[in-house]
């Protein structure tokens, strides 16, 4: 079975590899969207990576996903993580499983990072390990879906 999943960077993340390196890391984010396909493949999913830096345009890219009929979402929110009900009931809105990602381990940063309006309506949440989180968080939505999901696609 394969299951369509949405891949979605948020603000800033189409900087990464110029962006902070210290924090973020050399890979682009084209490379790293190679990586997840490369991964998605071997998990028996098909991603659509998209990035958008406003928070309306995020929320659009996750209503088109639930309308497409998309499984689930890895989302990197960003700093929307901290600041956005919108993204928050947006998610809740089209029940997508969603694992929330992030880079760095935001609960090791400044304290306004500590407080995720994303988490309570996530099936999970991996943050700290570089790009690992991303591969590790669709790994799980994977796992997830192939144990819950019961209108998997062909």
């Amino acid at each position: 079975m394969a299951w369509p999943i949405l891949v979605l960077h948020g603000p800033n993340l189409n900087w990464l590899g110029q962006r902070e390196p210290e924090i973020y890391g050399s890979l682009t984010l084209a490379e790293l969207n190679e990586q997840l396909q490369t991964e998605a493949v071997a998990l028996g999913a098909v991603l659509t990576c998209e990035q958008a830096n406003g928070e309306g345009a995020l929320i659009d890219a996750i209503q088109r996903a639930a309308t497409r009929g998309d499984r689930g979402l890895v989302f990197n929110p960003g700093a929307y993580t901290h600041t956005s009900i919108a993204l928050r009931d947006a998610i809740a809105g089209t029940g997508l499983p969603t694992v929330e990602v992030h880079i760095s381990n935001v609960y090791a940063r400044e304290s306004f990072r500590h407080h995720s309006y994303i988490a309570p309506v996530a099936i999970g949440q991996i943050s700290g390990l570089g790009i690992d989180s991303y591969r590790l968080g669709l790994q799980g939505l994977v796992a997830y879906l192939q144990r819950y999901d019961r209108n998997q696609t062909a």
